[in-house]
């Protein structure tokens, strides 16, 4: 059983969760060229425009339409500009499971723009979108990203041991990789009951199929 995500906006006090436009591109390479995304993500380095443009244009694009999942640009809403971008991966339509993932500007960080993102996409996928879990893998000592977790209402599952490979700088400036455990998180629709106040604040609501 697969499915596909409608192609919608989502929209919060702050920000807008829209699909990734071609004028992103500088913005995105930018953000993903920065040491803490790469330290905890797999993107490749140095990170360019053609690299940007080829996720924009076509592999999150076709994450949607082959039914694993969607990629939301991250935008403030008053000044339009790109704070990060949420995506949902490795979905099961038959469980009506997904994995959430988020990358947050430099620039934009300590502002709480990952856990209201994040928020709003667990509201929309559970009320919208009739899913039952929504799961967040976090690095050992990604303690930034394990805070967004605690802060949405996840519940910690576990951990799988040395399940994933970051990246360190080494004494000459390269980047060399370390092997590190994974934190597993889920939360289910029952957990946001305890975070009305919250919800209420995001302001959520959904718009558009630009189908």
């Amino acid at each position: 059983m697969t499915g596909t995500f409608p192609n919608v906006s989502i929209s919060t006090e702050r920000l807008v969760l829209r699909p990734l436009e071609d004028s992103d591109a500088q913005a995105f390479a930018e953000m993903m060229n920065d040491e803490l995304v790469t330290a905890w993500t797999t993107v490749p380095q140095p990170y360019g425009e053609a690299d940007a443009l080829a996720w924009i244009t076509e592999l999150a694009p076709a994450e949607r339409t082959e039914g694993r999942g969607i990629v939301f640009a991250l935008t403030e809403f008053l000044t339009q500009r790109l704070v990060g971008t949420v995506r949902l991966r490795r979905t099961d339509w038959r469980v009506r499971s997904t994995e959430i993932a988020y990358v947050v500007a430099p620039w934009a960080r300590g502002e709480g723009y990952a856990s209201e993102a994040a928020l709003a996409t667990a509201h929309w996928l559970f009320h919208d979108q009739g899913f039952e879990r929504l799961e967040l893998r976090t690095a050992a000592d990604n303690t930034a990203s394990q805070q967004v977790a605690q802060k949405i209402g996840c519940v910690s599952e576990g951990v799988l041991r040395g399940a994933w490979i970051a990246r360190s700088r080494s004494e000459d400036g390269a980047w060399t990789s370390v092997r590190t455990d994974l934190i597993v998180w889920s939360l289910l629709p029952e957990d946001l009951e305890g975070l009305g106040e919250q919800l209420a604040d995001t302001g959520f609501t959904s718009y558009g199929d630009w189908n």
